[in-house]
């Protein structure tokens, strides 16, 4: 599907264009998809002629050995149409939009990263919930640390660092979004939800957005920790 380009650094990825794949992209929106990732009938799909640089696509590929509009899960950001070079920001699975912020994996690293290196503090996994709250919303995170943490400010530190990467989390965190919730757990907490799971080992990785059933067992497993 795409390829690295030479040694850049940001981690653009040349679309194959021409050996067998034809794509499709579906703008990433509240038109498109409902809050959970699924996609809504009748579609927005667009060529590669169509599409612009900074929005966030979903991906419909059909090729020539029997895929026909295939969704793949990625969701993609164009970082030069004219090349067709491409970042891969998420799982249409793994964004959170309650209430129209739209955030993917790639801003909630981005924002983490930041906190964390400017706090000196190292963090491990981390997952983000969306939540019910106080009849609006609120993002719960919970992040991995071993290191002593002052969680409002590191709760601060993301939040501002949020609003800078997406325009419309800042819009909506005057809105409908109305708290962001940081728990601080240690490293070892994670891993032992994932052994519960009987998913301990590196094919597995700990969800970076927990939604439905995953939440739950989650939220029971922290519950059944604290007694």
């Amino acid at each position: 599907m795409a390829y690295q380009v030479g040694s850049d650094k940001s981690g653009a990825m040349k679309m194959v264009l021409d050996n067998g794949i034809f794509f499709e992209f579906i703008p990433f929106n509240d038109e498109n998809f409902d809050g959970d990732g699924n996609l809504k009938n009748n579609p927005e799909t667009l060529l590669i002629n169509e599409a612009e640089e900074g929005v966030e696509y979903a991906t419909l590929i059909s090729t020539c050995s029997g895929a026909w509009r295939y969704l793949i899960g990625d969701t993609i950001r164009f970082t030069n149409v004219e090349e067709a070079e491409i970042i891969i920001t998420g799982r249409t699975k793994h964004f959170l939009s309650m209430c129209g912020e739209h955030l993917s994996v790639d801003n909630m690293n981005k924002a983490l990263i930041l906190a964390s290196q400017e706090m000196n503090i190292e963090v491990g996994e981390y997952t983000v919930a969306g939540v019910p709250h106080n009849g609006l919303f609120a993002h719960h995170w919970f992040i991995a640390s071993d290191n002593k943490v002052d969680i409002a400010e590191l709760k601060n530190r993301i939040d501002n660092h949020l609003k800078v990467l997406n325009d419309d989390y800042r819009v909506e965190r005057g809105h409908a979004l109305k708290d962001v919730i940081v728990d601080v757990l240690p490293h070892a907490t994670f891993m032992n939800f994932m052994e519960h799971k009987g998913k301990l080992g590196s094919q597995h990785k700990f969800p970076r957005v927990m939604k439905g059933k995953m939440l739950e067992d989650w939220l029971e497993f922290l519950h059944q920790k604290n007694k």
